[in-house]
């Protein structure tokens, strides 16, 4: 059903310089100070082409989309970028320590182009629903520069990890990249040279179904591309990093909801109907998420006053912490629209336990709600099931480094 496939990218040179002075992180992740930072390191940073510097003097012809053009183009052709002579696959190994846990992991995948596919053909599914902005500025960058910086991190079924034991015989030379990045995550990218071993790689991926993990506006984007150029070619693919759902290097953030500026908020009203169990500290609600429980719904809750309580119920079949916090808490207690949640009034998304505690007790928040990570079991079975996730359900973590593979449509 996926249908994968070698490929020729184009690639930082060594004529570039070191590529952890080059690559970003996806567009958007990127903060202001982080584009500045990226500016400040290199003059081939791929920040000018993914999330350039808006001007005030910007026309129709001279904006952020026709200057990521003009440096691509002058890249390929100064040799800052080089493309790669052979079509191959790419194994990719990130390693990384979980927040909060502290716990050491490693992630592998690998790099192809693969089919774009409609979702009703059955082959690849969402979990989240995308917004029209996002979308409009990836589909003007993309008109202008007829390329794809950045892969879709893509999801794939393989008990036997079949796929993975490949990769790891691929892996066992030194890699072509190496990059620490600003979260001290380790990534490490390998040309697999051997072409049997990339034929058994799309020999094994045939019967897969594909979910998106991350990238939901770029894959759509890049579907509308697709059918506003026909007869473009290499517009029917695009490049995507395959990650099996078994890995045990696969790890999901929980998304704290920390939130602000609640007209006539009462605290200790609003825990009094909450209800749940009080608890002395942030550690004591470590401690209970610790302890796995998946029968049951469970949501942290701090006060500015530093009051804690564990809001605890059974879950039924099929329920999502996140949606339970968004329709009953939230929406039936707070009295929080879904246009204000999809909009972030009042809400901000926060990664980390400590760092929401903190927004709450030092940095002016009223109340913070406190997630255990969402299960990649639980994604799959909203999305396999045609079901979409709420607003910021999931964090994979780390993510997908771009400017490592560049896919340019040219045929």
């Amino acid at each position: 059903m996926a249908r994968i496939f070698p490929f020729q990218p184009y690639r930082y040179s060594a004529k570039a310089g070191a590529a952890e002075n080059l690559v970003t992180q996806p567009y958007d992740k990127i903060s202001a100070a982080m584009q500045a930072r990226y500016l400040s390191l290199s003059p081939y940073n791929l920040v000018r082409i993914v999330l350039g510097e808006k001007r005030a003097s910007d026309t129709d012809r001279d904006n952020v989309y026709t200057r990521a053009a003009a440096c691509l183009d002058a890249w390929m052709a100064n040799g800052i970028l080089e493309q790669e002579k052979t079509p191959s696959l790419y194994a990719y190994y990130q390693q990384f320590t979980i927040p909060d846990t502290g716990q050491k992991v490693e992630r592998k995948s690998f790099i192809a182009l693969s089919a774009l596919e409609d979702y009703s053909a059955g082959v690849v599914y969402r979990h989240e629903q995308t917004l029209s902005g996002p979308k409009k500025d990836r589909m003007e960058l993309l008109r202008h520069t007829h390329a794809h910086f950045e892969q879709i991190f893509m999801l794939y079924d393989d008990p036997g990890l079949a796929v993975d034991k490949i990769l790891d015989d691929a892996t066992a030379s030194a890699p072509a990249v190496t990059v620490n990045d600003e979260y001290d995550a380790i990534h490490r990218l390998w040309k697999i040279s051997d072409a049997a071993a990339g034929a058994r790689i799309q020999e094994l991926m045939a019967d897969k179904k594909l979910l998106i993990a991350d990238g939901h506006h770029r894959y759509e984007t890049a579907l509308a591309f697709r059918n506003e150029n026909p007869a473009l070619h290499d517009a029917q693919r695009m490049t995507m990093a395959f990650v099996n759902m078994r890995s045990p290097g696969l790890e999901i953030l929980a998304t704290h909801r920390v939130l602000r500026h609640l007209a006539g908020f009462d605290p200790a009203e609003f825990l009094q109907k909450v209800g749940g169990r009080r608890l002395q500290s942030l550690s004591e609600l470590r401690q209970a998420f610790a302890a796995v429980a998946p029968a049951k719904i469970r949501i942290g809750i701090v006060t500015r006053s530093g009051e804690m309580r564990l809001y605890e119920r059974d879950r039924k079949p099929g329920e999502l912490d996140v949606k339970v916090l968004h329709q009953e808490l939230l929406g039936g207690m707070l009295g929080i629209s879904e246009e204000a949640v999809r909009e972030e009034k009042h809400i901000e998304y926060v990664r980390g336990l400590d760092a929401a505690y903190s927004k709450v007790r030092e940095g002016g928040a009223e109340i913070a709600f406190l997630l255990e990570p969402t299960t990649i079991q639980q994604v799959a079975d909203v999305a396999f099931s045609g079901g979409v996730m709420p607003q910021k359900s999931t964090d994979f973590y780390p993510k997908l480094l771009s400017g490592l593979a560049i896919y340019k449509l040219e045929r």
